[in-house]
C-alpha cells in the first residue's frame, strides 16, 4: 500500500521539538514501512534537516514551515501557506493522511489517495468543511462525540483509533522511586500548571516535606507554551513559597531521557483544563507504560484508559475549589506511596493495550477498508 503522511506547519519530523502528533506518526510511519508499505512523510523543514531523505525505510520530504505564532489568525494563514506548498510535494498514493487544518479543503487529485483526516484535537467547527474526507479518524470517544455533534452527516465516516505508547525497556515498579511528583507537557495555562503549583504549595503549608515537584515542558510560545509572563509568575511563586522543592527542567525531547523521568518519579500529575483542546493525553499513558501512575483532571478523554483507584486517579477540575480537589487527591496518593505497586502494575497492563503493533494493525486495517470504498 502507498501511504502519504502530512504533518502540520509548525513542528518538524523527527520530533526534535516534541509534539505528540509528530511523535505518533513518526513511529507509525516506520512501523508501516517495516511491514512492506511504501511510506512518504511530509513535514516542516527545520534547521539542518535535509529537504529529502530516507529514515528506516520512510521517504521524508520537508517543505518550508513556520514557528508557532501567538495570533490565531496568523496561525491559520501560515497553515494555509504551508498546505499550498505541500500540494506540490504530494506523491501518488492509496491513502493520504493529514492533520493540517487546510489541506482537506484544498483541491486534491484522486491519484493522491483517499483523504484520511487525523483529528488530533477537539474540533473547533472545521469538520463540516471536510466533506471530501473518506475517513475522519480521532483518538478518543470524547472527540468522536464532538465531531458527530458538529457534523452529524459525517458521523458514519468517523473512526476512533487511539495513540500508541512504547515502553523503552525494563521498568522498576518497586518502592525505590524518588519522592518526586512529575508533570510532563506544555507549560501553558490550559494545562493547569498553576493549579498543580497551588495544590503543592497548599500541601507544603500543611507540613509536606521531602517531596519534589518536577515540571518538564516548554514555556516559549513558539513551542506551544504560555509565554514568559506566565512562566515567570509560576517560578516566582514557587521560589518564594517552596524554594528548591519545585524543579523546572524545560522541555525534554529525547524519548529515552523522558522515559527515565517517568521511571524515577513516584507518580505523574496531568491537570489539564483544556475542555476544548485535550483529545487524548499522551503523557499519562507514556507514564503508565513506565509504571508511573497518573493523576489527571476529569476531562472526558481520560475515561478511555484511566480507571480511578486501579491504574491512576482523577480529581474534579470543574469544582469551585479545584485546587482543594487536586490537593486532596495528591494527599491521598502521597499517603499511600509505600503501597503503589499494584497500581503501577495495573497501569503498565493498561498501557500494553496501546502498543505500537496493536495500533498499527488498526490503522492498516482501516486503510484497507478506506481504499475499498
Amino acid at each position: 500500500m502507498r501511504i502519504t503522511i502530512v504533518q502540520g506547519a509548525f513542528l518538524p519530523v523527527p520530533p526534535v521539538l516534541g509534539g505528540a502528533v509528530e511523535k505518533i506518526w513518526f513511529g507509525l510511519g516506520r512501523e508501516f514501512a517495516s511491514r512492506g508499505h511504501v511510506v512518504t512523510h511530509i513535514s516542516r523543514g527545520y534547521g539542518s534537516m535535509a529537504c529529502e531523505e530516507f529514515i528506516d525505510g520512510v521517504h521524508h520530504i520537508r517543505v518550508p514551515g513556520f514557528d508557532t505564532p501567538r495570533s490565531l489568525v496568523r496561525l491559520k494563514w501560515r497553515d494555509l501557506l504551508y498546505s499550498r506548498r505541500v500540494l506540490g510535494a504530494l506523491p501518488k498514493a492509496d491513502v493520504l493522511v493529514t492533520n493540517t487544518f487546510w489541506l482537506p479543503v484544498l483541491p486534491l487529485r484522486p491519484d493522491l489517495g483517499k483523504l484520511y483526516v487525523h483529528v488530533a484535537r477537539y474540533p473547533k467547527g472545521q469538520i463540516k468543511f471536510y466533506s471530501k474526507a473518506t475517513r475522519l479518524q480521532t483518538v478518543s470517544g470524547a472527540v468522536r462525540s464532538a465531531i458527530c455533534a458538529q457534523a452529524p452527516r459525517l458521523a458514519p465516516r468517523v473512526k476512533v483509533i487511539p495513540n500508541f505508547v512504547s515502553r523503552s525497556g525494563p521498568t522498576s515498579i518497586g518502592p525505590k522511586r524518588q519522592q518526586s511528583i512529575l508533570y510532563v507537557g506544555r507549560v501553558h495555562p490550559e494545562k493547569g500548571i498553576h493549579l498543580l503549583l497551588e495544590a503543592f504549595v497548599q500541601l507544603w503549608a500543611h507540613g509536606l516535606r521531602g517531596w519534589t515537584l518536577r515540571i518538564v515542558g516548554p514555556w516559549e510560545v513558539k513551542q506551544g507554551g504560555g509565554g514568559k509572563q506566565y512562566f515567570g509568575s509560576l517560578r516566582e511563586k514557587a521560589r518564594v513559597v517552596v524554594g528548591h522543592s519545585v524543579e523546572w527542567t524545560g522541555p525534554i525531547f529525547d524519548v529515552d531521557v523522558l522515559n527515565a523521568q517517568y521511571r524515577e518519579s513516584a507518580f505523574l500529575v496531568y491537570p489539564s483544563l483544556a475542555e476544548r483542546g485535550e483529545s487524548f493525553g499522551l503523557a499519562p499513558l507514556e507514564a503508565m507504560a513506565e509504571g508511573c501512575p497518573p493523576v489527571v483532571s476529569s476531562l472526558e478523554c481520560f475515561n478511555d484508559f484511566i480507571r480511578p483507584g486501579s491504574n491512576g486517579w482523577i480529581f474534579d477540575h470543574r469544582s469551585p475549589n479545584a485546587v482543594g480537589s487536586l490537593a486532596d487527591t495528591l494527599r491521598t496518593v502521597i499517603a499511600g506511596a509505600h503501597a503503589l505497586q499494584p497500581v503501577r502494575e495495573c497501569a503498565q497492563r493498561t498501557a500494553e493495550e496501546f502498543s505500537l503493533t496493536r495500533v498499527a494493525d488498526q490503522f492498516l486495517s482501516d486503510f484497507e477498508e478506506v481504499v475499498r470504498q
